[in-house]
């Protein structure tokens, strides 16, 4: 299934999420987020589904709002439309880092602003060599307001996010691999989105609840104390030996068989 703005792909359960606006840097304008919005809450409730990669057409991954959309609206009712377009883009985050199946963000170009946010609330992050990546909200008087401000300190640590903040300067794939920004880099070559998917089918043959509640421990546990998110942790592996998978794993570990996961 596709629209014009977002193309979605379903390949051996996973589904590839395409910003098609190539011509507007796949900017993050009103309609593109209403899809992603509608298309993320649609895929979270479909159990066919185990995994999400999103990644964007042309040259860039995402070029962050649409300026040009945005500047229309300055002298009008310009707080109520950043307040809108916030919410929005927000909102877009929220669904991928709450999603009960993996995210991984398939960078293929420019990710600055906003789109370099939504990658931020991906769970992997893979880029191509040629990438820049850059939150330069500074030079318009603004900070990163989609929660680029709590995830990126989380994901590099608080000084090297505030000097990428501060300096609002664009960064290459190699120096975000060499700060742990991203987890891997592929040569200009190479399909960025093809390594993605074949990650993402490697992660699928997991236990989908295992996958899920892991990614819950590690998102819950990283905004705990210690103590607090080892009693998470303990809760969710509690209630996994509750699940046919765990059986499942355990039966086929035993018979030297693949296990047949359920996601129950």
């Amino acid at each position: 299934m596709s629209t014009s703005i977002l193309i979605v792909e379903i390949i051996d359960r996973v589904a590839i999420l395409t910003l098609n606006r190539p011509e507007r840097l796949n900017a993050l304008n009103e309609e593109i987020q209403n899809e992603l919005i509608t298309t993320l809450e649609s895929i979270n409730e479909n159990e066919d589904i185990l995994g999400v990669i999103i990644t964007g057409s042309g040259r860039a991954f995402c070029a962050g709002g649409d300026l040009k959309e945005r500047l229309s609206h300055f002298k009008g009712d310009s707080t109520i439309y950043g307040d809108t377009m916030l919410s929005r883009l927000r909102r877009i985050c929220q669904l991928i880092e709450e999603m009960g199946k993996p995210v991984i963000a398939a960078i293929n170009g420019i990710a600055f602003g906003g789109g370099l946010e939504v990658a931020l609330a991906c769970d992997i992050r893979i880029v191509t060599e040629t990438v820049k990546l850059g939150l330069f909200e500074a030079k318009v008087g603004m900070i990163p307001g989609a929660g680029g401000t709590q995830r990126l300190p989380r994901i590099v640590g608080s000084a090297i996010a505030k000097e990428l903040m501060f300096t609002a300067e664009a960064i290459t794939a190699e120096q975000a691999y060499r700060i742990g920004l991203v987890n891997r880099v592929v040569s200009e070559g190479e399909s960025v989105v093809t390594t993605a998917l074949e990650m993402m089918i490697l992660i699928s043959r997991n236990a989908p609840l295992a996958v899920r509640m892991a990614k819950f421990a590690v998102n819950k546990g990283m905004q705990m104390s210690l103590t607090e998110g080892l009693d998470f942790e303990a809760s969710c592996t509690t209630y996994l030996r509750t699940t046919f998978d765990r059986e499942e794993g355990i039966y086929a570990f035993q018979e030297k068989r693949h296990p047949q996961f359920r996601g129950k």
